[in-house]
């Protein structure tokens, strides 16, 4: 072999060996990021279908057990199918294409039945954090409907744009939990009205997150 044959074979040797492999370090931690959320709402779907006892804390959603039900199993397929969405590996096989399918209807699901639960369910939450919600479910239910607009379309980079906002949106939960374990070690346990705004900040840090994503891809 020539030495020029010798150095090609090099370059493609070196670019086997360096070629990116799936991103899973991606879908573990935001599943990682969810496990509160899905640990707190396996503990409530089991309640509902095991027949615990009812109590003061818990009779609210014994009261309204199908949205909840509803809602905490859509939100938990959502996050953690949604997850291995992310993996460049997956997106140029069926997989991919099947698996959205589901993710769509259960964060459909999980968007539609949180708004049910604020209008209709006792929360004990305040009005601004009840607003917030409804803001925050119906652009969560927006943005799936047009990502899978933009697909039908072709639009891959707009169908890419709009899931991660579903999916900012939809794993908020996860961030919430950081970020008031964060507030309770540093100042303590936060009132009311911070406690409300803390819930909202999870949302707008996946947001932010997701618009960098959005804008990196774009350049």
């Amino acid at each position: 072999m020539s030495r020029k044959g010798s150095d090609r074979h090099a370059v493609r040797m070196t670019t086997t060996r360096t070629r990116p492999r799936p991103q899973w370090r991606v879908p573990a931690l935001l599943i990682l990021l969810s496990a509160v959320p899905v640990v707190a709402g396996a503990f409530r779907v089991a309640q509902l279908t095991g027949g615990a006892r009812i109590t003061a804390e818990n009779a609210r959603f014994f009261a309204a057990p199908v949205p909840v039900l509803l809602h905490i199993v859509g939100a938990t397929t959502f996050c953690v199918l949604g997850a291995f969405q992310f993996v460049p590996g997956l997106r140029r096989r069926a997989w991919h294409r099947l698996a959205g399918r589901v993710v769509v209807l259960s964060g459909l699901v999980a968007a539609l039945a949180g708004l049910w639960l604020t209008v209709f369910f006792p929360n004990p939450g305040g009005d601004l954090i009840n607003a917030f919600r409804l803001v925050f479910g119906s652009g969560m239910s927006i943005a799936l409907v047009l990502g899978l607009m933009a697909i039908r379309r072709r639009n891959v980079v707009a169908h890419r744009a709009w899931m991660r906002r579903a999916y900012a949106i939809g794993a908020g939960a996860g961030t919430q939990a950081v970020v008031t374990a964060v507030w309770f070690a540093a100042v303590g346990t936060p009132g009311a009205v911070v406690g409300e705004l803390l819930l909202v900040a999870g949302w707008v840090i996946n947001l932010g997150v997701a618009e960098r994503l959005n804008l990196k891809e774009k350049r």
